[in-house]
């Protein structure tokens, strides 16, 4: 009968040429996780060849511009105030710092550059210290992105004026699972942002985390909410929980690294024109798993020691496992691929 059904939907689902769709069903994406590996595997590195190169890596950093102590209680999370992860607080970093990082970002091959703080919501007088950190670094010649937590009409126009490029907010997972995650923020909080955001003209970058003990179905829903927003997202950052000592989920049973691999080429197969990240959790992953993400069509991974305040791999093993597997940094020379 699964085989059957398929085969059906293997016919009737458009394909990427076709055009991008909003209107994916819990049965057709349940349908795309049970097929076989290679299969999926297949379909999602076709659909990414239609619309990248798909020997291109688009390279980001990340800098945690604010530490600790927020008063969201996510599950996941060490920088949250109802947690004892031994992590202090930190004030807003200088400009000087910021600029600094996102230079070494760029020497060695950054394109993009995230500042992430750990706030509920900023208030005013953050967001224009932070446009200041926004402008420096377009400074540089790179591009942008914040994710600053909940935003207001007036900020998210700041943001825009300022020329921000990008702003995160992730759904975590999905809007079912949410409540066993975080109960200080609903899940229409989160789509609200998203939709400030999108309306005001700033590309949004919108993702999740898996192996937070979420069943199948919570996958599958939270790819579906991210396909069938108004747009696609136009990066999707996809990460592996990082599992934090002091945090609820710290215990939390690993994910089976093929399942993690199938929910990158399910997100590629539904979000044909967006950049599926490789983002938290990379530290455990081997080169041999990360290749097969990139084979079902993650393009963009976060690069450098930290993610905010979890180890990510250096930059130096990145640059080895992209000339191992033949891949470029878009915008990058090769001179810094090789150095």
């Amino acid at each position: 009968m699964l085989a059957e059904f398929q085969a059906n939907f293997a016919e009737k689902t458009p394909s990427s040429n076709d055009g991008i769709r909003h209107d994916w069903r819990l049965d057709e994406v349940r349908a795309l996780f049970a097929l076989p590996f290679n299969d999926l595997l297949f379909r999602a590195q076709t659909v990414h060849r239609d619309h990248f190169d798909a020997n291109e890596v688009q390279v980001s950093s990340l800098l945690s511009i604010k530490t600790g102590a927020c008063s969201e209680d996510c599950a996941y999370c060490p920088q949250s105030a109802h947690h004892s992860t031994g992590l202090g607080s930190e004030a807003l970093i200088a400009l000087e710092e910021v600029v600094k990082a996102a230079r070494k970002a760029k020497e060695q091959g950054a394109s993009r550059f995230c500042m992430g703080a750990a706030w509920r919501s900023p208030k005013d007088s953050d967001i224009e210290r932070v446009v200041a950190m926004i402008e420096g670094v377009r400074g540089l010649g790179m591009e942008t992105c914040v994710t600053l937590g909940m935003l207001t009409d007036q900020q998210t126009a700041r943001l825009k004026q300022a020329g921000l490029d990008y702003y995160n907010h992730n759904l975590d997972t999905s809007e079912e699972y949410y409540a066993e995650i975080i109960s200080t923020r609903t899940y229409q909080d989160r789509l609200d942002t998203l939709k400030r955001v999108r309306e005001a003209g700033i590309n949004v970058c919108c993702g999740g985390i898996v192996g937070m003990g979420e069943s199948d179905d919570d996958r599958a829903k939270l790819l579906i909410e991210l396909a069938n927003l108004p747009q696609h997202p136009d990066s999707v950052p996809i990460n592996m929980l990082v599992q934090v000592e002091g945090t609820p989920l710290a215990n939390q049973e690993k994910l089976d690294p093929l399942v993690f691999v199938r929910t990158i080429a399910v997100a590629r197969i539904l979000m044909p024109k967006s950049r599926v990240r490789l983002s938290a959790g990379r530290t455990d992953m081997s080169d041999e798993m990360q290749a097969l993400c990139f084979l079902a069509g993650a393009n963009s991974i976060f690069y450098g020691e930290k993610l905010l305040t979890t180890d990510n791999p250096v930059a130096d093993n990145d640059r080895h496992l992209f000339r191992r597997l033949g891949l470029r940094m878009a915008g990058v020379s090769a001179e810094i691929l090789n150095s």
